[in-house]
């Protein structure tokens, strides 16, 4: 198989690093000259939102597997509109579109699962919506999307953000979320290319918790205390990071583990954490 990845971040970087043995071929794009330099060992073309060059989208027409990383903007999906008829009319069998659990909208806490309509509640999470639907409405049963839970992973915790003296510890009385490390991210990805057909599934942990939980256990971990618990309505969020707490839900990955054979192998924040603070993240 070959692999062509639009926008080699930090979810797609693993999941190549973890899985890139699986394919003949691999390439992809970033947005900037200096990720490209980053990722010199990679085949990466840039690709900043216009037309890509015919070189680029012939790697993506060849590719067997594709994997969408990239958010959509505003109006018409950047992605969709560049890479949309290379890969419809191309040879891939597989699209795998990166997209978020948010797409559900606020239930207040209620457990949810792929059943769940969805309700975005923000121009973000409608963007989303609109671009499943739109690759869905090209392609079919050809489409994967992969709705993940908040992303953390080597370099990218609360250990390491409690080192730097970026933590907040900010509560609001009854919020949870759900998380995913991203080595299973990169498990369900594989899960998805490997089976035969599409779909729509939510990639999180077992247990959905507090946010301010999550920073005391890190806490706990570096035995420092903890930054001091921030009440919400009184914290300065930008207003990306307040749209994170407007919505309250426990989600369900009952159906990943099924359909997509996917074992979670980090199902609280805590197994995460540990596994990260031994391998010396945070120190």
């Amino acid at each position: 198989m070959n692999l062509f990845v639009i926008g080699l971040g930090y979810t797609a970087q693993r999941f190549v690093e973890l899985y890139g043995n699986a394919f003949a071929g691999i390439a992809g794009t970033t947005r900037s000259e200096d990720k490209r330099a980053q990722l010199a060992p990679f085949d990466v073309d840039l690709f900043d939102g216009t037309t890509p060059g015919a070189a680029t989208l012939a790697k993506a027409a060849a590719a067997d597997v594709v994997l969408i990383s990239v958010p959509p903007g505003p109006g018409l999906d950047p992605v969709l509109a560049a890479f949309g008829d290379a890969t419809t009319a191309g040879r891939a069998r597989r699209v795998v579109y990166l997209s978020t659990v948010g797409v559900y909208g606020d239930h207040k806490g209620a457990w949810i699962d792929e059943d769940t309509p969805l309700a975005p509640e923000h121009d973000r999470v409608r963007a989303r919506v609109q671009v499943e639907e739109a690759w869905r409405g090209r392609i079919g049963d050809r489409l994967a999307v992969l709705r993940l839970g908040g992303i953390y992973g080597p370099g990218r915790n609360a250990l390491v953000e409690l080192r730097a003296g970026r933590a907040r510890r900010i509560v609001k009385p009854g919020q949870v979320f759900n998380r995913i490390h991203v080595d299973d991210a990169a498990a369900a990805i594989m899960g998805a290319i490997r089976r035969a057909q599409g779909g729509a599934w939510n990639i999180v942990d077992d247990e959905p918790a507090p946010p301010q939980d999550v920073i005391g256990y890190a806490a706990a971990l570096m035995e420092i205390d903890p930054p001091p618990e921030l009440p919400f309505d009184s914290a300065d969020l930008s207003p990306m990071a307040r749209s994170f707490y407007a919505s309250n839900r426990r989600i369900r990955n009952i159906s990943a583990k099924r359909d997509l054979g996917l074992v979670v192998a980090y199902p609280t924040y805590r197994a995460g954490l540990d596994a990260l603070w031994a391998a010396g993240e945070g120190r």
